[in-house]
């Protein structure tokens, strides 16, 4: 799960960094990382009963429908919509990796190991 955010990370950076003309193929890819990532843990919560998983599954449906959205405005010409959507999901990822998909990895642990994961967080800087 770490490598697959890792990854989401990346292709977030590269979407926002990107020249214009290389949006739509940043965004196009970020989507199939999306549709594979998010395939994947949908899966997981099926398989496990995962008592949270409607709400998880719906979060995840609703960011696909946005991209596809958005993949389409950008190729109207709309590049704002594109980084801006980007931009949100930068926003929006670390909320979401630190409450569902940790949630989702503490079910898995306990359910294969009888235990749960250690999660470890970097310090913030302190000014």
């Amino acid at each position: 799960m770490d490598a697959v955010h890792a990854e989401f990370d990346t292709l977030v950076a590269q979407a926002l960094a990107c020249p214009d003309d290389r949006l739509h193929a940043c965004l196009a890819r970020l989507q199939e990382h999306l549709l594979s990532h998010f395939g994947q843990e949908d899966d997981w919560m099926r398989q496990t009963a995962f008592p949270a998983g409607d709400c998880h599954i719906e979060e995840h449906g609703k960011v696909l429908a946005s991209g596809v959205q958005v993949l389409d405005l950008v190729a109207q010409g709309n590049l704002a919509i594109g980084r801006d959507f980007a931009a949100e999901l930068e926003r929006w990822f670390p909320g979401h990796a630190d409450y569902l998909d940790s949630a989702l990895a503490a079910w898995m642990c306990k359910r294969q190991f009888g235990g749960k994961p250690v999660v470890l967080h970097a310090r913030k800087a302190h000014v």
